[in-house]
């Protein structure tokens, strides 16, 4: 049989497709078929791979005590998340996050018996991670109706009886005097915010730091540094008015390049400040929100609480 480097079929077709133009002009083609390609996956369909990758890597770069914590966190796979195989154990970006939050929050704050207040919980991922670390007291959530909703159906779904038991839920509305009665004489130990303020109105944002200023001893927020308005990292699928409402949004909402490390550092020393729930209030641990670029992560401790 005759030798030859004949190319194979489906390099054919790319070929074909790519046309008699295809070295003819350099100006994009390293962000466009000609390259996805030859050197990358198309990013604008092969977003789980991407985000399986970022996962994978990122969880092959935990340590024992990160695993100990994944470890103990039963029924993760509650709701088909997009995972990877690690060790064994299954891990999908929310967890991932959350164990990486915790040991960040653990560096500066004995949960041993505390209460927590979180506001803003989401479906509950960062109340099951602590709550499977540690015995709380007490655990609250302050959210609006049907994220609550979500979030108690998940967590007593995901938790033990006894743990969802510790659990208390706060509907956020109109009226700061309800939330403070539904509080009663409750004081915490941390107070959580994670990617959620950002996303309320400003004066929202500073009813919600006078609460902690009154009612908590520590504060950990992870939230963006500020606004992007790249249309190539989204598309803009939910429109125009999706991308006005998220611009208002927040207490900090300068626009800046999310992948420039130093438009983002610059940007920290103003969000350090701006989340500082009040006077007599200290920054005690500040750091990049793995994974993503521009989120960051302060500890904060209040030191009139003498804690």
């Amino acid at each position: 049989m005759a030798q030859s480097f004949t190319a194979s079929r489906m390099w054919n077709r790319i070929h074909d497709l790519w046309g008699e133009e295809a070295a003819a002009d350099l100006s994009d083609f390293k962000s466009d078929t000609r390259n996805y390609k030859i050197s990358l996956w198309d990013p604008r369909v092969n977003g789980v791979r991407y985000l399986k990758a970022l996962i994978y890597n990122y969880g092959m770069q935990l340590g024992p005590d990160d695993w100990a914590r994944i470890r103990k966190i039963e029924n993760r796979e509650t709701g088909n998340p997009v995972s990877v195989r690690i060790h064994g154990e299954m891990l999908c970006m929310d967890y991932l996050q959350g164990v990486l939050e915790l040991g960040f929050i653990e560096k500066e704050v004995d949960l041993r018996g505390g209460s927590v207040m979180e506001i803003g919980a989401g479906y509950g991922r960062t109340c099951h991670t602590i709550m499977s670390n540690h015995d709380l007291a007490a655990y609250y959530i302050v959210d609006l109706e049907k994220t609550l909703q979500l979030s108690r159906k998940y967590l007593r779904t995901v938790l033990a009886p006894e743990q969802f038991e510790k659990i208390t839920f706060v509907q956020a509305d109109d009226s700061v005097d309800s939330v403070y009665s539904a509080m009663d004489a409750a004081h915490f130990d941390l107070c959580i915010n994670v990617h959620s303020m950002a996303e309320m109105p400003e004066e929202t944002v500073r009813a919600y730091l006078k609460l902690i200023d009154t009612k908590c001893s520590a504060f950990f927020v992870k939230n963006p540094v500020g606004k992007f308005l790249d249309k190539n990292l989204d598309g803009h699928p939910e429109g125009q008015e999706a991308v006005d409402l998220a611009l208002e949004a927040g207490p900090l909402r300068q626009v800046l390049d999310i992948y420039d490390s130093e438009a983002v550092d610059a940007a920290v020393p103003g969000y350090i400040t701006t989340y500082t729930p009040g006077d007599g209030w200290t920054c005690v641990a500040d750091g990049r929100g793995l994974p993503w670029s521009y989120f960051w992560q302060v500890i904060y401790k209040n030191e009139r609480a003498g804690r």
